[in-house]
């Protein structure tokens, strides 16, 4: 099943997709407590599964709407985002790497300040970067409590995958030594506002067969930047969870992204450590995100997740502006 979150009248709503069609969940069943929004409907686990199932069966026309026909908000608004960094071994070849690179997962944290949904603008402020470079990488989302949880368990605990663009702001992760070396800035480069578009829609564990096995790519204005596969991973799903929780107990509604392949805008940044690798069938990327440029973030049986990239003043001026997403 997929699950997004829409607006209407005002408020965002938790919808399940059926074909060209959105059920009101909350209409349907008039449990508001188990269907009150993503987490709520995670935590229900299997009850809240089988009466969503139920719904798609036979839904009224009452409770349904055309997928086009609304705005489409972030199905989840997780407290925390676990991510890992220098995750493809293609994306690895394109740029300076720390010491650490490929050889243990890179650590960092976003959090729910981050999130915008679909159609949300991806702020540019010049203020805070002139890099701005976007990534696209499947999420995991935590179904069931776990600390320390094996490898060969782990994918038990997944309710399901959703994409987040982690947004970057390379001239603030990146910092390089007279004498060549490399570390990275995972704090400010990565975590501030619109750097965690996420969605369009969460799609459940059951109808990803291998979360190890999907086409990954992005668009920046129609151009073809970024096309791999999740098998082109150095450490797959289950062993990133595993990773993590060693140092949390991972909790329902809890994100974990993934890295991102080859073709950022950093690999054409020799100045930032950009090897200039040129991947076939790829639109090298000659310059950072600007204002006016659309992104668009896709990922095998899941979606596109799409958003444009607007000036700090107008997207303060423009609010929430997210339209439905394919």
């Amino acid at each position: 099943m997929k699950f997004v979150s829409f607006v209407k009248s005002g408020e965002e709503r938790l919808g399940i997709m059926a074909g060209d069609l959105v059920i009101d969940a909350v209409m349907v069943s008039g449990n508001r407590a188990m269907f009150a929004d993503a987490l709520s409907f995670i935590k229900s686990g299997a009850t809240g599964l089988a009466v969503a199932h139920a719904m798609i069966a036979n839904p009224p026309k009452s409770a349904c709407v055309l997928r086009k026909d609304i705005v489409l908000a972030a199905p989840l608004r997780p407290a925390t985002i676990l991510c890992s960094g220098s995750n493809y071994k293609d994306h690895n070849a394109e740029k300076a790497n720390t010491p650490i690179s490929g050889k243990e997962p890179e650590f960092f944290v976003k959090t729910a300040d981050c999130v915008v949904g679909p159609g949300e603008p991806i702020v540019f402020d010049a203020r805070m970067s002139n890099k701005l470079d976007c990534e696209v990488e499947l999420a995991i989302v935590i179904g069931a409590p776990g600390r320390h949880i094996p490898i060969e368990r782990a994918l038990d605990h997944v309710f399901g995958y959703t994409i987040v663009n982690d947004v970057t702001a390379r001239d603030r992760q990146v910092r390089r030594t007279p004498e060549g070396m490399t570390w990275y800035e995972l704090g400010s480069g990565k975590a501030f506002d619109s750097s965690a578009p996420l969605g369009p829609c969460i799609v459940t564990a059951d109808e990803i067969a291998d979360p190890q096995k999907l086409k990954v790519q992005s668009r920046v204005n129609g151009e073809l930047r970024q096309s791999s596969s999740t098998s082109n991973m150095i450490w797959t799903c289950a062993e990133l969870i595993h990773f993590f929780s060693r140092n949390f107990t991972l909790k329902p509604g809890m994100v974990i992204i993934t890295g991102t392949p080859a073709g950022t805008a950093w690999s054409a940044d020799k100045e930032l450590g950009g090897k200039g690798v040129t991947q076939p069938g790829l639109i090298p990327a000659t310059r950072y995100c600007l204002p006016g440029d659309v992104v668009e973030c896709e990922v095998e049986g899941i979606g596109i997740l799409r958003n444009t990239i607007a000036d700090a003043g107008a997207a303060a001026r423009s609010g929430s502006t997210n339209v439905a997403a394919e």
